[in-house]
């Protein structure tokens, strides 16, 4: 019996874990069934997509970068195919350094592929490919095809890369792109909206300066989109949809790229800038900076020793002059001065003064340009012989903040509204800024002396050459003003429509018509029988101009100023300002070329060839451009033949310059930023001057 009570419980036990048993079984089924109902039928819609994706992957497409033309359609900024090797290190297998290694031994690898590659790999920060050779010959591409499966995460790719025809012409103007360093990026998430962000996926490269840059969503054009279908290893197999991009619209610039390479080529190797405007419109005809550099250097990552060249040399090549550098105006300053005398009611052009060579204010003597003055002087030879005795007294009877006033409404001291980024304000003094400018009150007051010396353009006058050419535009179209600009249209890619750009008219000056006929007179006095005279010698048209020599440094008062024992870079800045046809303006400049001397010799020759090629057609021969150079040439006519015939200073030989081609998108490595400072180049305000003969 006893036996048989064990074995009903051990029974009993049994059927109680076999229930229990099935229950478990039983449960575990129903969570397997109530997570397959949920998967299946809740997240369906959502899995579905998610395992779509997974084998479905959207790739953007890069749209072709959009052309940069001068005026007469001349290409100055286009793109090139090419073949990359390109390596993406986080698929990388057996270190990076040791498969650059084994690359090298089938591809040529210099030691400065190797360094970009590395930079780029410490800007990157991301997953993506990098270059480490670019242009690829076809023997290269076939070596390396035949091994490719050694390496895993390199891949050859046909990549675009910009490039600029005519090399250092007009590459301030122009600009370049590079790559989106994080800096970049991070403000572009900041800043833009979706829409804007998700047209530049997959793009590596953004304008950097000039119109590149200022016009960069122009030339940008519109991402497109493809769904590739993906194995299970991740490699594409078939397209299965394509939304093509849209290259970049072409940018129609207001420059003549043969006026401006005529400008380089006159300054040499001289240091300085030109700004020509047309005085009906505001479009800019040359915009020159010296020295240039060339933007080809940038296209592949611009190596160490280049960089180091540009960047720590001390003639700057990397600052737009003509933008952000700024100069005292000298006596470029004087027809302004002579223009607010009239219109303030503080000179008539018969009233007169006595030059005796100098001027007395306080304790200090201000001396004139001629050793023993100019004698009696009015307003007309005051211009026409650069009298500085007259502009002295002027200062002093109109004070500081009524100049300013009078020269704030024409742009000095302010931006000028370009469409180019970067430009600097100068400096227009007035008591106010004085008190803005400085921490201590000492130096916040100001001091009557310091007046003196800003009729004549010194003292703390500082301007861009742009704004000084916007106001002698203003002057040649008699008060009327407008927003100087580089580009002229921009032109659709897909309709081939050109849509002129619209700058409206700014506020046109007071003035009166005889008041501005006399100064036009006067200055057309100057290229007669003034300072500039010798430079307009037999001229086949009226032009009116006013030559200036700014200082660098103080000259004290018992000291005389002697170029040839000076630092050439502490010599005085060399100014004109023009326009011309006497009659009906079609160009104003301005130009200045550092430490050359007298603008009379320096900058005078460069602006009558200017106005022989824009009214005449004449270009220059190369002994008249090799003398303007040197500073030897007193009147620089051009020979007469077709400008179109004269090639353009770097011009690719195969017609890259000139022939039109469909924009493709462009790949350049950044340019490392830098901030150069101002040229002010002034002397101190109350200090006593020592002018020279213009």
């Amino acid at each position: 019996m006893t036996e048989l009570r064990n074995t009903e419980r051990e029974i009993a036990r049994f059927r109680l874990r076999l229930v229990a048993a099935a229950l478990f079984v039983l449960l575990a089924f129903g969570l397997l069934a109530a997570r397959l109902a949920y998967l299946q039928v809740s997240k369906h819609d959502e899995l579905s997509t998610q395992a779509e994706n997974n084998r479905i992957a959207v790739v953007p497409i890069t749209p072709n970068r959009g052309l940069i033309l001068d005026r007469n359609g001349v290409v100055l900024a286009n793109n090139y195919s090419a073949y990359t090797l390109e390596i993406a290190p986080a698929r990388v297998r057996g270190g990076l350094d040791a498969t650059i290694d084994e690359l090298a031994e089938i591809v040529d690898i210099q030691p400065r592929d190797r360094k970009r590659f590395k930079r780029l790999l410490e800007e990157s920060r991301s997953v993506e490919s990098l270059p480490i050779r670019t242009r690829l010959n076809d023997e290269e591409v076939a070596r390396f095809t035949a091994q490719k499966f050694r390496f895993d995460g390199v891949e050859i790719k046909a990549r675009l890369f910009r490039s600029y025809p005519l090399g250092e012409v007009g590459s301030h103007l122009i600009g370049y792109i590079g790559r989106i360093n994080p800096t970049e990026k991070k403000q572009m998430e900041d800043d833009w909206a979706e829409d804007d962000l998700a047209n530049y996926r997959g793009t590596e490269y953004i304008g950097k300066l000039g119109v590149e840059q200022s016009y960069e969503g122009e030339l940008h054009g519109q991402t497109g989109f493809e769904e590739v279908e993906m194995s299970a290893g991740g490699h594409a197999v078939r397209r299965l949809k394509s939304n093509p991009a849209t290259p970049g619209n072409a940018i129609v610039l207001s420059i003549d790229i043969r006026l401006q390479a005529l400008v380089e080529q006159l300054f040499g190797e001289r240091r300085g800038a030109l700004v020509a405007i047309d005085p009906s419109n505001g479009e800019i005809l040359a915009f020159v900076s010296k020295p240039n550099f060339d933007p080809n250097l940038f296209v592949e990552g611009i190596d160490v020793e280049n960089w180091r060249a540009l960047n720590e040399s001390p003639d700057k090549p990397l600052l737009n002059r003509a933008l952000r550098g700024t100069y005292p105006p000298g006596s470029t300053y004087k027809p302004f001065m002579a223009l607010a005398a009239l219109t303030l009611g503080k000179r008539t052009p018969q009233q007169t003064i006595f030059d005796p060579g100098f001027y007395n204010f306080g304790n200090h003597r201000f001396r004139d340009d001629k050793e023993g003055g100019h004698g009696t002087v009015d307003m007309y030879k005051s211009i026409v012989q650069s009298c500085d005795t007259y502009y002295y007294t002027l200062a002093n009877d109109l004070g500081v903040d009524a100049m300013h006033d009078f020269m704030a409404p024409l742009g000095f001291g302010r931006i000028t509204g370009i469409d180019l980024q970067g430009e600097l304000r100068g400096t227009l003094p007035s008591t106010e800024w004085k008190r803005n400018a400085y921490k201590k009150k000492e130096a916040q007051k100001w001091y009557a002396g310091e007046t003196i010396s800003l009729g004549i353009g010194q003292g703390y006058n500082s301007f861009t050459m742009l704004q000084l050419a916007q106001a002698e535009a203003a002057v040649a179209a008699g008060g009327q003003r407008f927003t100087p600009h580089v580009v002229r249209a921009v032109e659709n890619y897909e309709t081939r429509a050109s849509k002129p750009l619209a700058f409206a008219p700014l506020p046109a000056m007071a003035w009166k018509p005889e008041h501005v006929a006399f100064i036009h007179n006067a200055l057309y006095g100057v290229t007669q029988e003034g300072t500039s005279a010798r430079s307009f010698v037999n001229a086949p048209y009226k032009s009116g101009g006013k030559t200036g020599t700014a200082q660098v440094i103080e000259i004290k008062a018992n000291e005389k100023y002697n170029a040839a024992r000076m630092d050439e870079r502490h010599r005085d800045h060399a100014l004109y300002t023009a326009f011309a046809p006497l009659e009906s303006p079609r160009i104003a400049l301005a130009i200045v070329v550092e430490n050359a001397g007298f603008g009379a010799g320096a900058a005078a020759p460069i602006a009558r060839r200017v106005f022989d090629y824009m009214l005449s057609g004449q270009y220059p021969s190369a002994a008249d451009i090799a003398a303007t150079q040197l500073g030897q040439s007193t009147a620089p006519i051009g020979v007469p033949r077709p400008i179109d015939a004269v090639p353009l200073p770097g011009a690719t030989v195969d017609g890259a310059a000139t022939a039109r081609a469909e924009p493709v998108s462009v790949p350049a490595p950044a340019l490392p930023a830098s901030a150069p400072l101002p040229l002010t180049g002034r002397a101190p305000g109350r200090d006593v001057l020592a002018l020279r003969r213009d």
